[in-house]
Formats: C-alpha cells, sequence, structure tokens
C-alpha cells in the first residue's frame, strides 16, 4: 500500500509493525489526510495474522507538534461536525492489538492525544507532551480532557489544560502519563525493544489483557472485573493456553501459534 503522510514497515522486527508519521516540515501536524491513512495502516497491520505489536514513531524533532491549524482556520461548527475528524480516532482506539508509541520532540495537542491512545509511551528526554488548544480559543478535542485526567488526576490535567504548558518527558513519566524516558539516541530502539517482548506473549492472551486494562478507564469497577473474568475464562478456549501451562509445567519456552 501507497502513503503520502506516514510510512509503514511491516516486520522492522519479528511480528512487530512500525508506522512513521512523515510530514517533517510540519513538524508532523495531523492533518485529515494523514489521520486518513493512519487508520488505514492501522487497520491493516491489526488484521495480519503476522503483527501481535504495533510501535508508532515521528522523527527526533517531533512525533507530531499537534493538529493541522491550517485545515480548521475559518471552519464553523457545521463544517466541523461534517468533517467528523473525530470518527478516525475511534477507529484508532478500537484496534485490538497492543501499540506503543515512541516519541521525540514535540508531542502537543492532537500529538500528545495520539500518543495516549496508544497502550505505552517510551519517551525520549526531549520530549515535551501538553494541551495548548486554549491558546489558539478551543480546547482539545481528541479525547484530552478525559484520557489526561485519567492519567495525571484532576488538577495537573487542569493546569495544563487551562494554560496550556508543555511538560517535559520526566515531569509526564512522574506525573504518570508514560511508560519510560530513555535518551534521544535510544528512544525507537527502546520502543521496538519493549514490543518484541510484548509480541513474544500469547498474541490472544495480549489483546485480551489490552481490552481488559482499558476497561478500567472506561467503565465502573464491577463492570471492568466482570470483562477481565469474562477475558480470563475465554482464554482457555485457547491452543496457547493449554501450550504456555504445558510448557511451564514442562520447563521449556512455549511456541504460541494465535490461536
Amino acid at each position: 500500500m501507497s502513503y503520502t503522510y506516514i510510512e509503514v514497515t511491516k516486520q522492522i522486527k519479528p511480528y512487530i509493525g512500525l508506522i512513521r508519521l512523515n510530514r517533517p516540515k510540519e513538524l508532523n501536524a495531523l492533518c485529515l489526510g494523514l489521520m486518513d491513512e493512519l487508520v488505514l495502516a492501522f487497520r491493516d497491520l491489526d488484521s495480519d495474522s503476522e503483527i501481535r505489536c504495533i510501535v508508532i514513531t515521528g522523527n527526533e524533532r517531533a512525533f507530531a507538534a499537534g493538529a493541522d491549524i491550517k485545515e480548521m482556520a475559518g471552519k464553523t461548527s457545521t463544517d466541523m461536525l461534517q468533517v467528523d475528524q473525530f470518527s478516525k480516532w475511534e477507529a484508532i482506539k478500537n484496534v485490538k492489538k497492543p501499540i506503543i508509541a515512541a516519541v521525540s520532540g514535540f508531542a502537543l495537542g492532537g500529538g500528545c492525544e495520539l500518543t495516549m491512545l496508544c497502550d505505552m509511551i517510551v519517551a525520549s528526554e526531549s520530549a515535551q507532551f501538553g494541551q495548548p488548544e486554549i491558546k489558539i480559543g478551543v480546547i482539545p478535542g481528541a479525547g484530552g480532557t478525559q484520557r489526561l485526567t485519567r492519567a495525571i488526576g484532576k488538577a495537573r490535567a487542569m493546569e495544563l489544560v487551562l494554560t496550556g504548558r508543555f511538560i517535559s518527558a520526566q515531569e509526564a513519566y512522574d506525573a504518570g502519563l508514560i511508560t519510560r524516558v530513555v535518551p534521544v539516541e535510544l528512544y525507537l530502539e527502546e520502543a521496538l525493544s519493549l514490543a518484541q517482548k510484548v509480541a513474544a506473549m500469547a498474541p490472544i492472551a495480549a489483546q485480551l489483557a489490552k481490552e481488559s486494562v482499558n476497561a478500567a478507564f472506561n467503565s465502573h469497577l464491577d463492570e471492568g472485573l466482570r470483562l477481565e473474568r469474562k477475558n480470563f475464562y475465554l482464554l482457555f478456549a485457547t491452543e496457547d493456553q493449554t501450550e504456555g501451562m504445558e510448557a511451564f509445567v514442562e520447563k521449556r519456552p512455549p511456541l504460541w501459534k494465535g490461536r
């Protein structure tokens, strides 16, 4: 498949797909065309049985510096409703396979929201996160007020949303927003290494684990517990569960089949 705004590499490591945002002159601003391509790429990788984990990245200067403001300037409420840009974000949210964001430089506005759609975030020491929409007279619209609050708490999220302040990778880590901070030259390598660890696990179990953890953000405790238990029992219908437990008893590495 040919893309204009992104680059996709299957099997960059065994069972790992890589998506790279590729609008360097615009700091990887998330234009509508780029978001359309992201949805196609994620769907392709999600349906590929040879891919077990997906990494998304930008470049050293920017993961994504936000939405493409030029596309939105001058629009009316009706225009924005008809564009329905947030349906693309819902499609990414529904990807079943684990997603890791490898972030360096700016992850602002929509860029920050895109990282929060991912399941883990590996950031370089140069990374900066923020929701500066208030500075242009709007608010986050792709989940920033909701996911950021759930990740770092009301008081800190309120400050960032109301002032537009950027935070460093270290502050983001200390607040619980990201998974780890590494030197700039290692951020992608570290994300791929983490992806390899995830890809080495039973694929169906990994997908159901992702669904169960995400349910903690989207439901009450009792509802989340019911989903967790359902998924736990469901895994006993898979060949990988049988193989995993037999391998443990026999003290050997498991051979996952993804079924």
